[in-house]
């Protein structure tokens, strides 16, 4: 035993000697099958902790980080194939309303790995108390219907919004509007519109939240006593040229509006208006003519006196024109239809 420890104490130096060597080998392998290498990572998305509920972000903050590690080789693939190992955030927590300045933190969930930079490394950020209001919807409307024609008032469902946001930005907000176009509506208008916030100076307020963010407008149009709507049916005489067939007939507009001072005589009129007779004699190419309506006396137009009706035709190939009674489909049981005129003339 003392031959053996006397042999250990002789040797001490050289086994620490040889023990260091072969720890620099297997080092100076490791290295070399997989050597560190220094990149900067792909963008990573900044978490918010801490935040306090009743207190807002106001203003833009960068929203990603990058960071630049040094890391061997096999560790970079594993950083590079799986993006949710590196994470980065801001720690709100016990923060007050107003201007703070944060730490940029981060983690990876690999090692080794050493830190060299991350960016952004500090945060400029302000904090606002949360506001909401509640204001009423104000209705402007542009344009004018027709002539003829008369709105009524609009009523808006819900009347009132609820605006939320930071404070500062809450309290711009002095009127809440929608805007209705009814510039040649004939019709009443049920459509939702979006609500728009402006200050005191009309300019519009940013950053803030719209509850509901669409409303619904109720427009009432109607004509006026003495005012009716028309189709417009074209009335023919006379044969194409021989060889030749009617392939279609239009005419534009396809409704007009009569008046006359005596509503009597305006209901009277059935739900069309005749043209005068459009002359089809020997016709053998397409034509565009205006050509009068033929009205009871005491009514009129209210614009143009005629109207536009284009005609064309083709060469025969074989064609058929058919009267056909006009017959109302999937029509509710609880309402009827008046169909005028009862019937159309088909070319097939």
């Amino acid at each position: 035993m003392r031959a053996v420890l006397h042999w250990l104490t002789d040797h001490l130096g050289a086994l620490l000697l040889a023990f260091v060597l072969a720890l620099v080998v297997w080092i100076s392998a490791v290295i070399t099958a997989d050597p560190n290498e220094q990149h900067t990572s792909r963008l990573v998305d900044i978490q918010i902790i801490g935040q306090d509920p009743n207190l807002l972000l106001v203003g833009t903050i960068p929203q990603q980080a990058r960071l630049i590690l040094e890391a061997p080789s096999s560790i970079w693939d594993r950083l590079n194939s799986d993006p949710t190992l590196i994470k980065t955030w801001i720690d709100l927590s016990g923060l007050g309303p107003g201007e703070h300045e944060v730490e940029v933190k981060s983690s990876v969930n690999a090692s080794p790995v050493r830190y060299i930079q991350i960016d952004p490394e500090q945060i400029q950020l302000t904090l606002e108390p949360f506001k909401q209001r509640t204001f009423p919807v104000q209705p402007v409307v542009t344009g004018a219907v027709p002539f003829g024609y008369q709105k009524g008032e609009p009523t808006i469902d819900p009347e009132q919004v609820t605006i939320s946001g930071p404070q500062s930005q809450v309290d711009q907000v002095s009127l809440v509007r929608i805007f209705l176009n009814i510039s040649g509506a004939t019709e009443s208008i049920i459509q939702q519109y979006p609500v728009e916030v402006f200050d005191e100076n009309g300019a519009p307020v940013e950053n803030v939240d719209i509850t509901p963010a669409e409303v619904t407008v109720n427009l009432p149009i109607r004509l006026l006593g003495g005012f009716k709507n028309a189709a417009v049916k074209v009335v023919t005489k006379g044969q194409v040229a021989d060889g030749y067939r009617l392939t279609s007939i239009s005419v534009s507009p396809p409704t007009v509006t009569l008046y006359s001072d005596n509503p009597d005589l305006i209901e009277q009129i059935p739900g069309y208006v005749e043209t005068l007779p459009v002359d089809l004699t020997n016709l053998s190419d397409d034509i565009e003519i205006s050509t009068g309506l033929n009205l009871p006396e005491d009514v009129n137009l209210v614009r143009e006196p005629s109207v536009l009706v284009q005609v064309s035709v083709a060469a025969i190939e074989g064609s058929l024109t058919l009267s056909v009674p006009v017959e109302a489909i999937n029509l509710s049981p609880e309402l009827q239809a008046i169909i005028s005129p009862a019937i159309v003339d088909v070319i097939v």
